[in-house]
Parts: C-alpha cells; structure tokens; sequence
C-alpha cells in the first residue's frame, strides 16, 4: 500500500480544520508562555469549568469513543462495565486526590510525595511511575491512531504515526500546558457534540426507550439473552472485580490526569474542575453506552466483520450508515483530535518527570534556572514523542492495543495511587514504603499481564504461562501488592524526618495553607 492510496478527501479535508484550529490555539499561546509555572502548569490560571473541560478532554480517549462503543456492540454487557468503570473512577478522585493534590504539590506527582520524603530517591520512584504509564498508554495511542487514520481516511499507518507525534511535539514546545489545555476543551466540545448528534440519530432510528433499543440489540446478536448478560467478554466474575479495581484505582494515579490539578489557581477550582468532569464524563459514557447498543440494533451481525476484532470500527461504520461519507468524515475528525489531545497530555507529563523530576531536582539538584528546565523539557518532550512513533511503526498494527492500556491502569493504580495516598495521609510512611510500593506494582502489575492467557505467548494464545492463573486483569492482585510494599517498605525502616513533616503537609493539604499560588500569565 503506498502512503496516500485510496484516500477519503472528506475525511482529509475535516483532519486538515481540525489540525489548522489546534495549530492556532498553540500559536496564541505561545506568546502567553514565559516561565515553568506557564509550561508545566497553564500560569495555574484556569477556571473550575474550563479545567473540567481539559480533563474530560485528556480523560475521554479515543479507546473511549471507539473502543467502549465497540465492545459493547460485540459483547454487550462486559463491553457496559468499561463505561461504569470510567465514570465512577472520578468519584475516586475527587473524594481522595484533587484538592489535595492541588494544595501538596507544583506540577508533578513526584511534588507531592518528596514534599516529606527524601528528594532524590522518592522523585526518581515517582518519576519510574509516572514513565511507565506513560510509556504503555502513550505507544497504545499512538498505534491506535495509525490503525484508526489508515481505515477512516486511507493514509498509510507509518505516516499517520508520524503525522500525530510530529503535531504532539509541535503543541507542547510551542505552547506547553496551556495549548495542550486548550487542545484538550476544543476537543471535548467536539468529542460531546459528535456524540450527542449520533445518539440523537440513533434513538430516532430506533428507539427513545433505553429498554426497546436493549431489546432490539439482543435480537441482532447471535447471543441472544447471553449478550446483556456478564460473561461473554470476562471469563471470570474474578476478571470483572479486578478490571473494575484498575479502572477506579488507575485513574486515580495517572499522571497526564493528576497533573491537570496545577492548572486551577486553588483548591476549589480543582473540585470544581472535578464536579465539570464528572458531569461531562458521565454523560459521554451514557452516549457511548446508547451508541453500543445502537450499532448493535442497527448494523446487526452483518457489521461484525467490518468493526475488526475489537469492534473499533463499529461507530465509524454505523455513522457511515446514519450520514454517508460527510458525517463518517466528521467523526474520523473527531477521533483523530481526541487522539492529539491525549497523546499531547501524555507527552507533556513523561517530559515532567524527566525534566522537573529527574534533572532539575535529582541531577542538578535545583541548581539550574527556569529556562533550562523547560529546555530540557522541549527535548524530553521531542526525544519521548521519537520514541514512541518508532516503537509504534515497529510494531505495527499488530501491537496489542488492548493488553498496552490495560497495563497503563494497572501500573497506575498498583505503583502510584497506594504511594500518592499513604503520603498524603499515613504519618509513619517513608521515603523506603514509597520506593518499594511503586517498584513492586509497577514489576508485579507488568509480570502478571505478561503471564496471562490473553498474552502469554502471544495476544491470540489461550491458557497464558501457568495453568493456574487466568486473569487478564492483575488489579485484583498487584494493587494490594502495591499497598503492602509501601507497608512493608516503611515498617522495615524510620524516617523521623518525614513523620515530623507530615503534619505540615496534612494541613496544606486541607487547607491550602502555603499551596502554590497562580502566578498569573504575561500578556
């Protein structure tokens, strides 16, 4: 295939507004964008709203649009648990995390836990945290946008990887945090929009109540009453527990979503940014649910070969049915910029923890000046984004899209989120408890993906390494492997320092009390 055969030049023309529109918004800010705090954290100058927008955007991926709509036009009810799983992850953040991560730390989660813990060691824990996610959920994007791109507009995979990492780097040297904001609302807007005229268009074409359209799409599956039942995508009840406890957990440790609390001035934009996400997330899961069981109802059984193997085609096939060729374009557009605005967030918080982490504070010891911070960034943030379109174009389409986010959730909720919530509220725990938590969630939550059945030997195997494990979630397993090595890590040890400062820290945390303030941006 060459690089440009039998290409959709609606779809082209819809990537090529898209891609003008988010080029504007970072040269705009770009000229707002002087210090670190501008860089790394928009001048924490954003609204409760406009925050809420950014972080439905960075949260909403394309995995979300595409992939939760088609698994549960494939298999019904288990393809439902992703939709309540992600929702509900946010009631995590927003009871345990988001004012006191806003009120603890600067702008990264490593800000957080070396706050009362030993600065070199306990950044370069969290900064491994922080990578790893990034790594696994970044690589995923990054394929899942050349998959997508090749089948909705007909650009060759190589290219469409390059395409997206080329216009990632852009945003962030150019503008940093408060283009990859912006970005990331424009894209929301688009994102909600798109899905509520599809779901609109689906309800007249069957039914406005929820219960017929269920109805219907049962009689379109070859499953029958089993496909609004569990069981036709988890093996296990075991499986749906452990995926529901990476999906809570998980989001409530990744970065690129954490990251996002520095932007707001105070603690209560970051809860109010929260309460906004919620509502937009909440609501866009309820459409994706609407938009499963509709392509169920619509494109029936014939659909089930063009959707692929993990149905990520379905929406784009039943918009083509509900639009023709205009409407298919509009929503490849909508995917594509969903993919830069999560690829961009991603980015931006794998340079954090390289630059402000790892340089700044543990090579050069907060010696070097603002400027050379954000350099190092721009050159993390080039030098990740080559990474990760190379690893993407060598493994191909065949990469395992799936098996790469679900290890993102895990190692989040199994590594960062036990550190992040012991540091903020167990006086005993260390900088060894955080060093040996995250090392042991992130190692365990990887072997235990390694070794199951849907990996182990490959992404097609059955049985995985050992006969007797069969999950293909490890949450249930390396999350309180998480936990207990951060115990274990502290009860082994003492650190009298840290005990001493944590109730200066549980009191900013509450409070406010001593928080970063918004340093307002230049004009």
């Amino acid at each position: 295939m060459t690089l440009l055969a039998s290409v959709n030049e609606t779809a082209l023309v819809v990537f090529a507004v898209v891609v003008g529109i988010t080029m504007v918004i970072t040269y705009l800010a770009s000229k707002r964008v002087s210090t670190a705090t501008d860089f790394w954290a928009a001048g924490r100058s954003l609204t409760g709203p406009q925050n809420g927008f950014a972080i439905a955007g960075d949260y909403m991926s394309a995995a979300s649009f595409l992939g939760i709509a088609g698994l549960i036009y494939l298999f019904g009810f288990d393809g439902f648990l992703y939709s309540v799983g992600f929702l509900v992850a946010f009631l995590t953040v927003l009871f345990l995390l988001a004012e006191r991560m806003r009120n603890s730390g600067k702008y990264t989660i490593a800000d957080v836990l070396t706050f009362r813990l030993k600065q070199k060691p306990a950044r370069s824990a969290a900064a491994l945290g922080t990578l790893a996610v990034v790594a696994f959920y970044l690589i995923a994007q990054m394929v899942g946008a050349g998959v997508l791109i090749e089948a909705l507009v007909g650009i060759d995979f190589s290219l469409a990887v390059v395409l997206t990492g080329a216009f990632m780097v852009v945003y962030i040297i150019a503008g940093g945090m408060l283009a990859t904001s912006w970005v990331q609302i424009i894209k929301a807007f688009m994102l909600m929009s798109a899905a509520v005229v599809m779901t609109v268009w689906v309800m007249t074409k069957t039914s406005a109540n929820p219960v017929d359209l269920f109805k219907d799409a049962r009689g379109q599956s070859a499953e029958g009453q089993k496909y609004l039942e569990p069981g036709l995508f988890f093996a296990t009840p075991l499986d749906t527990v452990s995926l529901g406890l990476g999906l809570v957990l998980g989001t409530a440790g990744l970065p690129h979503i954490l990251m996002r609390f520095f932007t707001v001035p105070n603690a209560k934009a970051a809860r109010s940014s929260v309460m906004w996400a919620i509502g937009l997330i909440g609501a866009f899961y309820l459409m994706t649910t609407f938009l499963g069981f509709g392509a169920r109802a619509i494109l029936g059984r014939a659909g089930e070969e063009a959707a692929g193997t993990g149905g990520n085609l379905a929406l784009p096939n039943l918009a083509d049915e509900l639009g023709g060729d205009l409407f298919l374009a509009i929503i490849a557009g909508v995917a594509f910029a969903t993919i830069l605005a999560v690829v961009a967030g991603l980015v931006i918080s794998a340079s954090g923890a390289v630059a402000h982490d790892i340089w700044s504070n543990v090579v050069r010891a907060g010696r070097d000046s603002e400027r050379e911070e954000v350099w190092v960034a721009k050159i993390a943030a080039v030098s990740i984004g080559a990474i990760a379109i190379a690893i993407a174009v060598i493994g191909g389409a065949g990469l395992n899209v799936s098996f790469m986010v679900g290890l993102a959730f895990a190692v989040a909720a199994s590594a960062n989120f036990p550190a992040l919530l012991l540091a903020l509220t167990w006086r005993r725990f260390n900088t060894t408890g955080a060093i040996v938590g995250v090392l042991t969630g992130v190692f365990s939550s990887v072997f235990l993906v390694i070794i199951s059945p849907k990996v182990w030997p490959g992404a097609d195997s059955e049985g995985g390494l050992f006969g007797f494990y069969d999950l293909s979630q490890p949450g249930i397993i390396s999350i309180p492997l998480g936990f207990l090595g951060c115990w274990l890590g502290t009860v082994l040890t003492t650190e009298p320092a840290a005990e001493r400062k944590f109730d200066e820290l549980y009191v900013r945390s509450e409070t406010g009390l001593g928080a970063e303030v918004a340093t307002g941006l230049k004009g």
